[in-house]
C-alpha cells in the first residue's frame, strides 16, 4: 500500500462515489451515521477499498469498548480512526486496526502524543495539520508505527513534502488527489 500514499477522507456523502472510483485503497469515513454505515461500507469494501471509521464523527456511534466492537463484528470495517487512547485499546481487543489522531498545536502536545502513542501502541499516527515537515520528521524519528499526515493540505507540493518529511501517507479530502 505504501506505492499509493494517498488515503481519501471522506468528509460528505457525495464523496463516496468518487472514493470509490478513485485509485486510493484507504479511506476514512468522517460521514454517515449509524443507519447507512453498513451500505457504504459494503460498497467500499466490493471496490477494493478498506474502511476506516473515525469514531468521533460519524452520527450515532458510542465511543466506548462495545461500540468499537459493533463497528467491527457488524460493519467490518477495517479499523477505526481517534483521538482517544481508549479506543485504541478497544480496536486492538476487538481484532481491527487503529489510527490514533493527534494535533500539533504545540511542544507539549506532541510530547503528551508521543508518550500516548508510546504507552497504547496504535497501528498508525495521523498528524494534524500535515504541513509542518520540521515536525512530521521529528515525529517520524521518535514513533515506530506508519506516520500519515493530513489537515490544510492544498497542493501537490504540499503532498510531496510531506512524503519528503518523513510521512508514509497523506489523507486529503480533495477528491482530485485521489486518482
Amino acid at each position: 500500500m505504501k506505492n499509493y500514499p494517498i488515503i481519501a477522507s471522506i468528509t460528505v456523502d457525495e464523496q463516496i462515489s468518487q472514493a470509490i472510483a478513485s485509485d486510493v485503497k484507504r479511506v476514512i469515513l468522517m460521514t454517515g451515521n449509524i443507519t447507512n454505515l453498513g451500505s457504504i461500507i459494503d460498497s467500499l469494501h466490493q471496490s477494493g477499498k478498506q474502511a476506516y471509521v473515525h469514531t468521533e464523527m460519524v452520527s450515532g456511534i458510542g465511543r466506548d469498548a462495545s461500540a468499537i466492537q459493533y463497528l467491527a463484528d457488524v460493519f467490518k470495517v477495517d479499523g477505526i480512526v481517534t483521538t482517544k487512547s481508549n479506543a485504541v485499546s478497544a480496536a486492538k481487543q476487538a481484532g481491527i486496526l487503529s489510527i490514533q489522531r493527534i494535533f500539533a498545536i504545540d511542544s507539549a502536545a506532541i510530547e503528551t502524543a508521543v508518550r500516548m502513542i508510546k504507552s497504547y501502541k496504535p497501528d498508525e499516527v495521523e498528524l494534524m495539520p500535515g504541513l509542518m515537515p520540521r515536525v512530521i520528521q521529528e515525529l517520524k524519528e521518535r514513533i515506530t508505527q506508519p506516520l500519515i499526515v493530513g489537515g490544510l493540505i492544498r497542493h501537490e507540493e504540499e503532498i510531496q513534502e510531506a512524503l519528503k518529511s518523513g510521512a508514509d501517507f497523506v489523507s486529503i479530502g480533495h477528491e482530485k488527489f485521489w486518482t
